[in-house]
């Protein structure tokens, strides 16, 4: 098993700032996204033995001092107790020997340097309710003057038997909004001291949306060393 391997597979948390551009070293334009982040600190480290299984618990995202009274009693409790200063966000990663992680142990982008592709998970913009052309790109009828079939989702039924729609067809409804995993994007530039980001591609959500950065699942490919 290699070193890249044995190295813990933890989530941390990032914002989307917007997209941005950049060159490679054979002059092609790169579109990709900012992401800020900030130092996590491990709020929880569970162990077989007392939790059940091996896991950390990372914390990020200070409130200011206005909205410090936003946070939850419950949590803010929980880092009273830890002697920490309150978060906003938290996120549980699983691991394989969570013995190596300390409560208060500080934790930045620069755990992904040594690593290429990573998957970002987020909220994609909700849409609202929209037709079966939008949602489930269907091609639609004929756009001419005097057809009554434009944007319509065109029979779905049977006719004497069953006679009826089968349930699970694509029909017009509530678009965006979900949580969406976008797979093994390159990782293009780490700013360990801004605490910033950059993958290649876009990442679902709006600007300020909450992202989840994890090591790509599908794709290992370690960074070549200098």
């Amino acid at each position: 098993m290699t070193a890249k391997e044995q190295q813990p597979k933890l989530q941390l948390m990032g914002i989307k700032e917007g997209m941005t551009q950049l060159f490679d070293k054979e002059g092609n334009k790169v579109v990709c996204t900012v992401i800020r982040s900030e130092k996590h600190v491990i709020s929880q480290v569970k162990d077989k033995t007392s939790d059940g299984y091996s896991a950390v618990q990372l914390a990020a995202f200070k409130p200011t001092a206005a909205k410090l009274k936003n946070v939850k009693k419950p949590q803010a409790g929980h880092f009273k107790k830890l002697n920490l200063e309150p978060r906003t966000k938290m996120v549980e990663s699983r691991v394989e020997d969570s013995s190596q992680f300390q409560v208060g142990q500080e934790i930045g982008v620069e755990f992904f340097q040594d690593i290429a592709y990573v998957d970002v998970i987020g909220v994609s913009k909700g849409k609202g309710y929209q037709g079966v052309i939008k949602r489930h790109h269907f091609a639609g009828g004929p756009a001419s003057h005097g057809s009554g079939f434009h944007r319509h989702g065109g029979s779905c039924g049977m006719r004497s038997s069953p006679g009826r729609c089968l349930p699970g067809q694509k029909k017009a409804g509530r678009m965006g909004g979900e949580q969406v995993t976008m797979e093994s994007l390159k990782i293009v530039k780490i700013d360990a001291e801004k605490q910033v980001i950059l993958v290649e591609g876009a990442v679902p959500g709006a600007r300020g949306g909450l992202l989840f950065i994890a090591q790509a699942k599908k794709k290992s490919v370690a960074k070549k060393k200098k």
